[in-house]
């Protein structure tokens, strides 16, 4: 527990005197270069001597330190933006029942699972990503636009990818709660956080319908193999030790990760 403590304390120290560096670099860069907020002397008139100062606030963009303090923000909810804003949740969950309902508690292992999901989700939500930085990061990194409209550009595919895989049904739930009426209400103005949660709700349910139609084969499997035991008299084997080579076969046979795979890939087409 002292350790804990110990350990906790350092990465705070660490923390605070990252962003005091930070602070204090963008304050001398400023100071160098008549940047953000920064008095800069420039001559008052042609022929005069003196000085008066003027302030450069860098277009309205944000200073240096409070873009290191959004970037952190950003880096620190990607693994949430990820699994809760792509086809991350129905994929990983589908594989799951996958592996459940052959009977293999391990194998494939969780490693092997997560890293088949992440890279199915980007091969479903690249076309989605490349919009996003065609029109939001593209032109913001060339200063055309500014934060609050890149954000605004980039959150655009996603709402349409989100509302195309959402059910009417769950987007009304929230919109109840959350006291928006649809009948006066378009889709573009249903504010993120109601369609997020709406979204993730109907991921949910799809990815348990298909689970669900993958369980179906198994378990026939699962009650002929009981049966067979039953009748010979063998109850205190297990049925599954006998099953499982059965429900691996059939899955091999039938060529199983191709048709899974290929078939939840659709589903967001």
């Amino acid at each position: 527990m002292k350790k804990k403590k110990l350990l906790y304390l350092c990465v705070c120290f660490a923390l605070f005197f990252a962003v005091l560096w930070f602070t204090q670099g963008d304050r001398v860069f400023a100071a160098e270069t008549g940047g953000v907020g920064v008095p800069t002397p420039t001559p008052s008139t042609p022929g005069d001597t003196g000085f008066s100062l003027t302030y450069n606030n860098d277009g309205g963009q944000f200073s240096g330190t409070l873009r290191i303090l959004l970037t952190l923000t950003v880096l620190s909810l990607a693994p949430s933006i990820l699994i809760m804003m792509t086809s991350f949740t129905r994929i990983v969950i589908t594989l799951h029942f996958v592996r459940t309902a052959v009977g293999t508690q391990t194998s494939p292992p969780n490693q092997v699972m997560v890293g088949l999901a992440l890279f199915l989700t980007l091969f479903i939500m690249s076309p989605i990503f490349t919009r996003i930085n065609d029109e939001a990061i593209k032109p913001l990194d060339a200063g055309t636009i500014t934060q609050e409209e890149a954000i605004t550009r980039g959150l655009v595919p996603l709402r349409e990818f989100m509302f195309a895989q959402t059910q009417q049904k769950d987007l009304q739930l929230f919109c109840d709660i959350a006291g928006v009426d649809r009948s006066v209400t378009a889709d573009d103005d249903i504010a993120i956080t109601v369609v997020i949660p709406s979204f993730i709700i109907s991921e949910l349910r799809t990815a348990f319908i298909i689970g669900f139609l993958i369980y179906i084969p198994f378990i026939v499997i699962d009650m002929v193999v009981a049966s067979v035991l039953m009748s010979m008299g063998m109850m205190m084997l297990p049925p599954t030790t006998i099953s499982m080579p059965f429900k691996i076969l059939l899955f091999v046979l039938a060529d199983g990760w191709n048709l899974v795979i290929g078939s939840l890939v659709k589903t967001f087409q």
